[in-house]
């Protein structure tokens, strides 16, 4: 009996050290499996929306993946100047980044068709075009060319088009204005006789506080309230024919993101997925606040008459028609959401009040 309860503690206690090896070995197996990236933004963590989103884009990374994927969030400039993040991911100095890609038409002018376009679609229609209409299979085609994996994360409500010194009253009035602006929109205000330049967010207010720009547009009421524009320009015009909708991304290396186990990538699409319908909602929810406020402010608020804008939308026209005719990659996105725009007109004009 005492030979047989000996043997009976043995073999106990092989199979606990067996079960204990098994584990150790489980927990090394999902350690290296653990994801520690590093996360350029464009945009300061403090900036309504536009750096809000990415915080909590890297917040709710954590949680989703109980651990599993952590993308610390660097403010700009802290890695790599914020316009410069696009090679720094591209060659893997920097894993991942949070931006739009209308940030990188140097590279491709198509990227500007998945961030913003005049006289464009909102939210819904350009989310339906990405998802369900072959946007993300021209996105995932157009980075793969630079090593970049990149998931759309975030959408805004329409911006306003610009901050003025001197009220605007005619499309003649902007001729010699040097101005800060971005994407497609840029290539219209140049028709306009406007000098254009991209500047990041945080180099806005100090060149619009010094003269070297005479204008310029960023965002909505609520982020551009933040960033102090009403300090120097009066004049705030609506509404923003150049971004109706604006679509932000997770850019990631390609190859560390192919690295990845099905799951997590799945865990970054769901966060991203989150985060789209966090943006649009806290977008629209904080708009009427921001412009009471810019009003108590001395801001005086505009809208561009029909005949202004009968004149950009005609020149955006032009700007498109030559794009995709000098640029092959950019006629491919623009036929695919143009088709997609004529077909959803119906419904548009249909459903819609």
């Amino acid at each position: 009996m005492r030979i047989r309860s000996m043997m009976k503690l043995a073999v106990s206690a092989l199979t606990v050290g067996a079960v204990m090896a098994l584990g150790s070995a489980g927990d090394a197996s999902a350690q290296d499996k653990r994801v520690r990236w590093n996360m350029a933004s464009a945009y300061g963590s403090k900036l309504t929306q536009l750096g809000t989103l990415g915080v909590r884009l890297s917040e709710q990374m954590e949680a989703v993946s109980g651990g599993s994927l952590r993308f610390k969030f660097f403010e700009p400039g802290a890695l790599v100047p914020a316009l410069e993040m696009f090679d720094a991911v591209s060659a893997g100095s920097i894993d991942a980044g949070w931006s739009t890609p209308g940030y990188w038409t140097g590279m491709n002018e198509a990227f500007a068709l998945f961030a913003a376009v005049p006289f464009g679609p909102r939210a819904g229609e350009y989310l339906g075009w990405y998802y369900h209409g072959g946007g993300k299979e021209l996105f995932d085609e157009l980075y793969a060319e630079y090593n970049i994996k990149g998931v759309m994360c975030g959408v805004i409500a329409p911006e306003a088009s610009g901050w003025f010194r001197k009220e605007i009253n005619s499309t003649e009035d902007l001729k010699g204005l040097k101005m800060r602006f971005f994407g497609l929109g840029a290539k219209v205000m140049e028709k306009m006789g406007v000098s254009t330049q991209l500047l990041a967010g945080g180099d806005i207010f100090p060149a619009l506080e010094r003269g070297s720009i005479d204008a310029t547009e960023f965002s909505m009421p609520a982020i551009d309230l933040n960033l102090g524009f009403y300090q120097v320009a009066k004049h705030y015009y609506f509404p923003g024919w150049h971004q109706q909708s604006t679509l932000f991304d997770l850019m990631m290396n390609k190859e560390k993101y192919d690295a990845l186990s099905d799951t997590q990538k799945a865990q970054i699409d769901a966060v991203c997925g989150a985060n789209i319908t966090a943006g649009l909602a806290e977008g629209e929810a904080i708009q009427g606040a921001a412009l009471a406020e810019l009003k108590e402010k001395g801001v005086t608020i505009h809208r561009w008459p029909p005949e202004v804008l009968a004149e950009l939308e005609a020149a955006w026209n032009d700007v498109a028609a030559e794009l995709a005719a000098s640029n092959p990659t950019f006629k491919k996105v623009w036929d695919s959401l143009s088709a997609y725009r004529e077909q959803y007109k119906v419904w548009g004009e249909l459903g819609y009040l």
